[in-house]
Parts: structure tokens; C-alpha cells; sequence
């Protein structure tokens, strides 16, 4: 039952998609918190345009995603911290993005399979480098999300009075928004540019219905989305036919409907319990 297991690339594929779950359930958490899953919804799309005018040029694709979903993530985090204008920012460069990703991809005259698996997600491609690269990457991230977790904390909940307090809010926004683009242009290379909304919503979404706490909720959520990974990764692997991306959707959205009917006293929609003590100590 388990012998698939044994293959260096479901191996590989366990352990990236292992790390994946952890940065983006704490991205996740902040995402909710800001009020920001809209461009959690965008900068995978904004990638995959990056990745076809890679392609186009003759480069890896990983580079354009990386270099689109950064930019775009400046982009949306440039204009303000006001919703509205924020909003816009995000519509209209996933609009762009979108238009230039199918530009590239009719001018390339290749063969673009290359491009849609990030649509999608693959996990018999990844290797013993891109696992390497994931594990350096990822641990950055979340040594910067650990360093910034206090203010982070206070300028999501609170931030008219983080910016009394002398917190810089948008330039702290800016550097959440780019660590949430380097956490997506990993997360597509596993279940791909239409999912990767599902790791970083999914299990956070799950976790604040349940958890009293940020911490918690935090833990909770990476908890989840290392669960959904594993079983999403290895049933794929079993399958053969069916994507990744299909059973970590599938999984995510079962547990969370299982969340959203719970009875009434495990649902927590008042603000989680530790702000007041995150403000004293930033």
C-alpha cells in the first residue's frame, strides 16, 4: 500500500510539499487577518504570466514567476493600505497579467506543456535541487514571518493604532506582501497556479473558526496544511491520473465545511485573544 512511497521523487515531493504547508498556513493566517485573500487570489495568476514569458524567452519558468509575482506584490502594496485602493491595484494587474500570459503563450511556438503544468501543479517533476532551493527559500521566509510576527500581529488588527504607536504599517504591509509572493511562487510548482489559493486560505480559514488564539490558530493551520499535502500528494501519487491539486482542494473543503457547522460555542468570530498583549510588547 505504502511502496509508492519508496520512489525518490514521492519522496521529494513529501518533503517540499511538507515545507510549502507550513509557510503558507502562517501567510495564510495573515492573509485572513489583513483582509488580503484577494491578492492571495491574484499573484498565482500574475505568476503564471510570469512563467509563459520565461518560457518565451528561453529561460526557466520559475525565474519569470518569481520575478512577476514580486513585482506584482510591490505593485499591489505600493498605492496605500486603504481597502478600496488596494482592491484596484490588485483587479488591475491580475487583468494585465492575465492578457500578457496569453500574449506569451500565442507567441511561443514550442511546445507549452512546460507552462500549463503550473496551472496545475506537478509533483513527478520536482528534484533533490528543487526540494534544496524550497527548504533555503522557505526557511528565510519564515524566519522573516518569525521576526515580524509582533507587528505583523498588532499592525493586522489594529492598524490605525499601530500607526499611532510608531509601527511603519505599509512599509510593513509591502514586506508581507512580497514574502506572501515568495511563498506562492513555491507553492505553484506543487499544486499549481488555480490551487495554491486552497493552502494559503484553506487551512488558516479552518483553523481561526476553531483556535481562541493567533498562536494557536497558527499552529492549527500548519497542522492542517502539512495533513492536506501529505494525504493530497500521496493518494495522487496512488492514482496516477488525478492531480495533486484535486485532493488537497477536495480535503481542504470537507474539513472546512466540517469547521463552519460546528455548534455555536466552538465558533470564535471575536477578535482572537492576545492583542491587547501583542500591543504592550511592540
Amino acid at each position: 500500500m505504502f511502496a509508492i512511497l519508496e520512489y525518490p521523487f514521492m519522496q521529494n515531493a513529501l518533503f517540499t510539499g511538507a515545507i510549502i504547508a507550513v509557510i503558507a498556513a502562517v501567510t495564510g493566517y495573515f492573509l485572513i487577518a489583513r483582509g488580503l485573500t484577494f491578492a492571495g487570489h491574484a499573484l498565482p495568476n500574475v505568476g503564471f504570466a510570469g512563467a509563459a514569458g520565461a518560457v518565451l524567452l528561453g529561460l526557466n519558468p520559475v525565474f519569470g514567476l518569481f520575478v512577476f509575482t514580486i513585482g506584482a506584490a510591490i505593485g499591489i502594496g505600493l498605492p496605500g493600505s486603504e481597502a478600496r485602493e488596494r482592491d484596484t491595484s490588485i483587479g488591475v494587474i491580475m487583468t494585465f497579467a492575465l492578457g500578457l500570459g496569453f500574449l506569451f503563450i500565442s507567441l511561443y511556438s514550442g511546445n507549452a506543456q512546460l507552462v500549463y503544468a503550473f496551472l496545475f501543479g506537478q509533483i513527478v517533476g520536482i528534484t533533490t535541487q528543487d526540494m534544496v532551493i524550497t527548504l533555503g527559500v522557505g526557511a528565510f521566509t519564515l524566519l522573516c514571518m518569525m521576526a515580524l510576527y509582533r507587528p505583523l500581529l498588532f499592525s493586522s488588527f489594529d492598524p490605525q493604532v499601530a500607526e499611532a504607536r510608531g509601527l511603519p504599517v505599509r512599509a510593513l504591509s509591502l514586506i508581507f506582501l512580497v514574502l506572501v509572493a515568495i511563498t506562492i511562487s513555491l507553492a505553484v510548482q506543487i499544486v499549481g497556479a488555480l490551487f495554491v489559493f486552497t493552502l494559503l486560505v484553506g487551512p488558516a480559514a479552518t483553523a481561526v473558526r476553531i483556535a481562541r488564539s493567533p498562536l494557536r490558530a497558527i499552529v492549527l493551520a500548519i497542522a492542517l496544511g502539512v495533513l492536506y499535502t501529505m494525504v493530497g500528494i500521496y493518494l495522487a501519487g496512488e492514482s496516477l491520473y488525478w492531480p495533486v491539486s484535486f485532493f488537497i482542494a477536495a480535503i481542504s473543503f470537507s474539513v472546512y465545511l466540517l469547521a463552519r457547522f460546528l455548534p455555536p460555542g466552538w465558533k470564535r468570530r471575536r477578535v482572537p485573544r492576545g492583542i491587547g498583549v501583542e500591543e504592550k510588547h511592540v
